[in-house]
Formats: structure tokens, C-alpha cells, sequence
């Protein structure tokens, strides 16, 4: 047996493939969920209805997706220069760090000046700080995978100082958390009633701005072309070292504004486990669109509806909802397994 590159993918195979392997990924979680003792009809049905069934659920599913898009964007336009942030985590803090500091009355403008600063400040902190491992990548060759990877728990320490420390909320009845943030850094509500809010419509916006900068422009074309071969960046005269930075200036940047998008849309104040894990499910958000803009938002939605909709299966036939872990974790596998087959052929001797 042996690979041999394919000359040309059709559109259709490239995208029916990755659906394919969805699926193909929940008839192997039904085994599961038989193995459980439901029925795998019964217990879908569930988890769509909990995701989907109400205007209630389906603004609990966008709101979960939200932050989703954006760190899923994040790790998109880095991998497309092969730039392997796996900090998504740390500098979804960063933004929330920063949004505090700036938001909880140092400084006050009016809300339809104030939430645009604040994502500004937080996409520019969350910006720079990746740019320490990409330096360490670009001057001493230090691989970003570690470099990001640990300054996840740097950052993560550096809160769980602050919450406890300068920035813990006398009111808070010695609870770890940050001071609320005023009333005029609160993203509106977009659906009465809800979580829904003004976040997701800036994600929405962010993957559109996304896609047109990598299909359309120049910096676009050099994010793709370096992350195609840097050797041929190179000797094409590309200004590579200026490329990863600006793409880590952008993949900073859209990660830390998930966490100005949790902070000031969701819960209003800095803790510890604001995000569940946000950053690092951004990874499997853009392996699953295949690091495509539009593609991400599809993504972070599908991620939300089994994480949301797993609650009220779980609630309703008493089954773990960590099978909606197993289900996110076995469908990267068959997308990723996808990918490679619309690459490659088997040859068979």
C-alpha cells in the first residue's frame, strides 16, 4: 500500500467529505449511547430539541457559539500560515483581563463608543501578547506550540492573582471575582429575554471580514502562500517575517475578543472560569471547518448545539453529558481522516 498525492478535488468531494465524516462520527457515538441503554433516535432527537426546540434554547446555542467563532477564527488565520497558535486560551484572558481593567470605570464613554473600544483595546492586547511567542519563533526558532501552549497557564496564574488579590470585588461576599463592569460596556441584548447579544453579530461580522481579506487582498494571499511553503515565500521575495506578525496581530487579536465578547455579553465580571475552554475548542472549531472563515461559523454553531443540546439529553434519559466530549473529539478525528483522504489515494500493490 502506498499514498499518492491526488492532481485535483472536486468541490463536491471537498465539501461532502467533511459531512460524511460527521456523520459517519455520530453513527459511531450511537454505539455508545446504546451501550448506555437509550435508544440513539430518542437520544438525538433530545439533543436537537435541547439546542434547537425553543427560542430559548436556540439563543442558548448562538450565545455559546459566539466566542466559538471568534477563537475559531483565531486559530483559523494562524494555521493558514502554519503560525501553531495553541494559545487561544490565554489570550481569551488577556481580552477579558484588559476589558476589565478598562471597563469597570477607569475609563467612561457612552456605550456606542465604549464596546468598540473595548474590543479594540482587548483585540490589541490579545494581539501583542501572541506576538512574544511568535518573536521567540522568528528569532531564536523556539516551536510556538510550546511557547503558546504554557503561556496559557502564565496567564491563567496571573488571574487567579488578580481575582483574588487587586482586582477581587469587595461586594463580591468573598467570592473570586472581579469588580462588574459599568453599565455602558454591557453588549444589548438582541433577543428579550435572553443571553443572546451584540457579540455574535460581531463574530458574524469578523468571519465575513475574514474571508474577504484571505481571498481578496494581498495580506491575504501572503497568509495562504506562506502557509503553503515558506521556502518559496522566501524566494518570491514575500515579506515573510512581516506576514506572521501581522497574522499573529490578527489571531491575538480575534482570540482576546472572545473574552471581551464573554466578559461584557455574558457574565459582566472577571473569573476565573469564565471560559470553559474556549480556546482550545477554537482548534477543533476551525480543524472541523477546515480552516475556511465561513466555515468556522458553521463549525462553532455545530459545537454549540451538541454541548448545549447534551445538557437536556442528559437531563432527560440519564446519559453522561460527557458524550457530547466524545462526540466533538471522534468527529475531528473522521473530518481530520477526511482531509487527508481528499489529498491523497490509497494505491494498493
Amino acid at each position: 500500500m502506498r499514498l499518492e498525492p491526488r492532481e485535483s478535488v472536486a468541490l463536491g468531494w471537498q465539501v461532502g467529505a467533511p459531512l460524511l465524516a460527521v456523520i459517519i462520527a455520530m453513527a459511531l457515538c450511537s454505539g455508545l449511547i446504546l451501550w448506555a441503554g437509550a435508544s440513539p433516535l430518542s437520544a438525538w432527537g433530545l439533543l436537537l430539541k435541547g439546542a434547537l426546540g425553543s427560542t430559548f434554547a436556540l439563543t442558548e446555542t448562538l450565545t455559546r457559539a459566539t466566542p466559538l467563532i471568534f477563537t475559531g477564527l483565531a486559530v483559523a488565520v494562524a494555521f493558514r500560515a502554519k503560525l501553531w497558535n495553541i494559545g487561544g486560551e490565554g489570550q481569551f484572558y488577556v481580552g477579558a483581563c484588559m476589558a476589565t481593567w478598562l471597563g469597570t470605570g477607569l475609563i467612561t464613554l457612552p456605550a456606542w463608543l465604549m464596546i468598540p473600544f473595548l474590543f479594540l483595546t482587548g483585540a490589541l492586547a490579545g494581539g501583542l501578547f501572541l506576538l512574544i511567542p511568535t518573536w521567540l519563533k522568528t528569532q531564536l526558532k523556539a516551536d510556538e506550540v510550546v511557547t503558546t501552549l504554557l503561556l496559557n497557564f502564565v496567564v491563567l496564574l496571573v488571574v487567579n492573582w488578580l481575582v483574588f488579590g487587586p482586582w477581587k470585588d469587595p461586594m463580591a461576599m468573598g467570592w473570586p471575582q472581579a469588580a462588574p463592569v459599568i453599565d455602558q460596556a454591557m453588549l444589548p441584548i438582541l433577543v428579550p429575554k435572553s443571553s443572546l447579544h451584540l457579540g455574535f453579530i460581531l463574530a458574524l461580522a469578523c468571519a465575513l471580514l475574514m474571508w474577504w481579506m484571505m481571498r481578496f487582498t494581498i495580506w491575504g494571499f501572503e497568509i495562504r502562500a506562506v502557509g503553503a511553503s515558506l521556502k518559496a515565500s522566501t524566494f518570491a521575495g514575500m515579506p515573510v517575517r512581516a506576514t506572521i506578525i501581522r497574522t499573529a496581530l490578527l489571531s491575538g487579536g480575534l482570540a482576546a475578543m472572545a473574552g471581551v465578547s464573554e466578559l461584557c455579553g455574558v457574565k459582566g465580571y472577571l473569573t476565573l472560569d469564565l471560559s470553559p475552554g474556549f480556546g482550545y475548542s477554537g482548534i477543533v472549531v476551525a480543524m472541523l471547518a477546515a480552516l475556511h472563515p465561513l466555515g468556522v461559523v458553521l463549525s462553532a454553531i455545530f459545537i454549540a448545539v451538541i454541548y448545549i443540546g447534551a445538557d437536556s439529553m442528559s437531563r432527560a434519559i440519564n446519559i453522561s453529558n460527557y458524550i457530547a466530549d466524545v462526540t466533538t473529539a471522534v468527529c475531528l478525528l473522521m473530518v481530520l481522516l477526511a482531509m487527508f483522504l481528499t489529498r491523497y489515494r490509497i494505491r494498493w500493490k
